[in-house]
C-alpha cells in the first residue's frame, strides 16, 4: 500500500469494528456501530479510500504541496464526500467530486498529450517531403491531408517560432514535393533539422553556383544505439523519453491541429459534463428538484419587477424560481435594521446584486492599484493587496447573505481550479493569457511545482471557516428557497477573512520591514511580524463583533469578555503561525483561529 502503510495494519485496525459489530453473545445481539448511525462498511473502506484520494492528488499536484499537506487536503475531500448535507455543501461536493472526478477520468490522457505536443520544440517535429509521403501508410496520408486542410482555413501562412533558431519554416501553404524554403543562418552552429527526416539543403551560393550540397549535412539529430553523445563537460546527453517519440512522427502542422483538437475536445467534455451530470445532481440533491439555470435566474433577478413579468408572460415562471412578491404593508423589523432592508425594503435577489456590484468595484479598484504600483513596489507587497481585496468584499458582506457568499466561494474555487487546470496542462487559447496574468504575483511556492497554488489557497483560507460555520448552523426558508436561509450569524464566519486577509498580510508586511528578532527554533519568522498577527487578529475579531451589533444581528454583551477572548484567539493564531513549517499557514491557521472563536463562544 503507498505512503509507507502496510495491508496488516489496515486489517489489525479494523478488528475492533469487526467486534463491535458483530458480537458473538446472544441470539440478536445489538450491533453497536449501528446503534451509533455509523456505517461499517465506510468506516472499514475510509482508510483505503483517503490513500487512493491522496495518491491521486499526488499525481496531479506533484510537488506543488508539500508532503503533509497532501493527506490534509484528501481528509477535507472525504469529509466533503461523506457529511455534505446543506445544499452549499453539496453543491461543493457536486462541483469538486462529480465534476472533477468527471474530468479526470474522461480528460486525463488527453491532456497529457497536450502538455506533450507543449514540450517538444518545434523544429523537433517532422519535415514534410515528397519521399515520406509516398512511404507512408493511407491512414498517416489522410491524417496529413487533413490536418493540412485544417490548418490552411485557420491560418494562411504559418512562422515557426523561436526555436528554430536557423531560420527555417514551413509554409502552410506549402504541399508535399515543394521544395522548403530557407533563410540565412546567423550562424553554423545555430542550424537545426527535424530529428526524424533528412533534408537536402538548398543554400544560397556566394560565387554564383547553383549551391546545392555536395554532401548531406550532418544533422541535430538522437543517437543511434552505438553512438555516445557526451555534453562538452563530459556527462552523456539524456535520451527521449519513450512517451515522447511517437509524436516526433508529426509535422508541425500536424501537431498544432491535434493541439487545438485536444483543446476543443477537453472544452466540449468539461461542458457536458456541467450540463448533464453536474446539473443532474445539484438540482436532485440540493434544490428539491428545481432546475439549476433557472433556479439561479431567480435567485440572483427574482425582485426585478419587468424580468417577473417577462417570465411570467413567457411561460418561464415555471422554469426559473421566483421569489414572493414582497408586500409594503407587511414591513417589520425583523432581526435588525440590515435583515429588514435586505429583505423587505430592497428584496433579497437585489441585495445579492448589490454584493456582486460592490464586489466588483472592489475588483477593479484593486487592480487597478496593483497595476498603478507595479513599477513602484516589490512583489510581496502587491500580492497583499490581494489580501486587502478579499478584506473589502467578504468582511461586511459575509454576515448579509452568509449562504450566498459560501456559493460565491465554492464557485470562484471550481472556476480557479478549472482555469488553472487548463494553464497547466497549456491548452490553447486560454493557458498562454493565464501564465501571463499571474506571472508578477506569483513567490517561490508556485515554482515547486506545476500548479500555482498561491491564489487557491488564499481563497480557501477565507472561506474553510464561513463553510464549516455553515455545516452547523440552522438553515431556513420557504420553498423555492429551502436551506438558503441563514437563522444565526457567528464571528466564526468571518475568522478566515480576518486571518488571512488581515493577520497574514500585517504579519508579512513588518515582519520584512521592520523584522529584527527571530523567534529561538529558527525560521523566517519574527517576533515583530508574529506581533502585527495577533495586533491585525485583534482589531478583525473586534471589528466583526461591532458589525454583528450595529447590524442587529446579535445583542450587546459585555465589552471585557469580547476583548480578553479576543486577546486570547489573536494570540493562539499568531503563534500557531509563528511554528508552523510543513503546512500552509494560509490554510491550517485560518483552522485553528475558527476553532478558538468557537471554542471560546465569541
Amino acid at each position: 500500500m503507498a505512503h509507507g502503510y502496510s495491508l496488516t495494519h489496515w486489517a489489525i485496525t479494523i478488528v475492533p469494528s469487526i467486534v463491535a459489530e458483530f458480537s458473538f453473545k446472544g441470539e440478536n445481539p445489538p450491533k453497536v456501530l449501528t446503534l451509533l448511525n455509523i456505517n461499517p462498511e465506510i468506516l472499514v473502506l475510509l482508510f483505503p479510500l483517503h490513500q487512493a484520494v491522496a495518491s491521486v492528488l499526488q499525481s496531479l499536484v506533484t510537488t506543488s504541496l508539500l508532503p503533509a499537506e497532501i493527506p490534509l487536503l484528501a481528509t477535507g475531500l472525504i469529509n466533503i464526500l461523506l457529511f455534505a448535507e446543506s445544499p452549499q455543501a453539496e453543491i461543493f461536493k457536486a462541483l469538486l467530486w462529480l465534476g472533477g472526478l468527471s474530468v479526470y477520468i474522461s480528460c486525463k490522457d488527453v491532456l497529457f498529450w497536450e502538455i506533450v505536443l507543449a514540450r517538444i520544440p518545434s523544429w523537433k517535429f517532422r519535415r514534410p517531403s515528397l519521399s515520406q509521403s509516398q512511404s507512408e501508410g493511407r491512414w498517416n496520408s489522410i491524417d496529413r491531408q487533413v490536418c493540412d486542410k485544417v490548418y490552411d482555413s485557420l491560418k494562411d501562412g504559418y512562422q515557426s517560432q523561436s526555436d528554430d533558431a536557423d531560420g527555417w519554416f514551413v509554409s502552410a501553404n506549402a504541399r508535399l514535393g515543394h521544395e522548403v524554403r530557407w533563410t540565412p543562418p546567423r550562424s553554423k552552429r545555430q542550424q537545426s533539422f527535424s530529428v526524424v527526416d533528412t533534408i537536402d539543403v538548398h543554400e544560397p551560393s556566394f560565387d554564383g553556383t547553383s549551391g546545392l550540397c555536395s554532401h548531406r549535412r550532418r544533422r541535430h539529430t538522437f543517437s543511434t544505439v552505438g553512438d555516445a553523445r557526451t555534453t562538452p563537460s563530459g556527462r552523456r546527453k539524456r535520451s527521449l523519453p519513450p512517451t515522447l517519440r511517437p509524436f516526433l512522427s508529426l509535422t508541425l502542422v500536424q501537431a498544432r491541429v491535434r493541439k487545438w483538437a485536444y483543446a476543443m475536445f477537453v472544452y466540449l467534455i468539461i461542458l457536458l459534463i456541467i450540463l448533464v451530470p453536474v446539473r443532474s445532481y445539484i438540482s436532485q440533491n440540493a434544490l428539491q428538484g428545481q432546475e439549476p439555470f433557472g433556479w439561479a435566474v431567480g435567485y440572483l433577478f427574482g425582485n426585478i419587477p419587468s424580468l417577473r413579468f417577462w417570465l411570467v408572460m413567457s411561460g418561464f415562471d415555471g422554469w426559473a424560481s421566483l421569489p414572493p412578491w414582497s408586500d409594503k404593508a407587511a414591513e417589520f423589523c425583523r432581526l435588525g435594521w440590515i435583515e429588514h432592508l435586505r429583505r423587505d425594503t430592497f428584496g433579497e435577489a437585489n441585495t445579492r446584486l448589490v454584493i456582486c456590484a460592490y464586489c466588483m468595484l472592489v475588483l477593479v479598484v484593486g487592480m487597478a492599484l496593483v497595476i498603478r504600483l507595479s513599477t513602484i513596489v516589490e512583489v510581496d507587497t502587491r500580492r497583499k493587496i490581494f489580501h486587502g481585496m478579499m478584506v473589502a468584499m467578504f468582511f461586511p458582506t459575509t454576515f448579509v447573505d452568509p449562504a450566498f457568499t459560501a456559493l460565491a466561494m465554492t464557485l470562484i474555487l471550481a472556476i480557479f481550479l478549472l482555469l488553472e487546470l487548463f494553464r497547466a496542462s497549456q491548452v490553447p487559447p486560454i493557458s498562454k493569457p493565464i501564465t501571463c496574468f499571474l506571472a508578477p504575483y506569483i513567490d517561490g511556492r508556485d515554482y515547486r511545482g506545476p500548479v500555482i497554488i498561491s491564489h487557491i489557497f488564499l481563497l480557501i483560507g477565507c472561506g474553510i471557516p464561513l463553510w464549516l460555520t455553515l455545516a452547523g448552523a440552522r438553515h431556513g426558508g420557504d420553498w423555492p428557497w429551502v436551506g438558503w436561509e441563514i437563522e444565526e450569524r457567528d464571528i466564526s464566519m468571518v475568522s478566515g477573512v480576518i486571518c488571512v486577509g488581515m493577520g497574514d498580510a500585517a504579519a508579512s508586511l513588518v515582519g520584512r520591514r521592520y523584522g529584527r528578532k527571530k523567534w529561538f527554533w529558527g525560521g523566517d519568522k519574527s517576533l515583530e511580524g508574529s506581533f502585527a498577527f495577533a495586533v491585525a487578529v485583534f482589531v478583525g475579531i473586534v471589528a466583526a463583533r461591532v458589525w454583528l451589533v450595529v447590524g442587529g444581528w446579535l445583542p450587546e454583551i459585555s465589552a471585557l469578555d469580547t476583548l480578553v477572548k479576543a486577546m486570547l484567539a489573536a494570540a493562539g493564531s499568531s503563534f500557531t503561525e509563528a511554528v508552523l513549517t510543513g503546512g500552509n499557514d494560509n490554510v491550517v491557521v485560518p483552522l485553528v483561529l475558527w476553532l478558538l472563536v468557537r471554542g471560546m463562544r465569541i
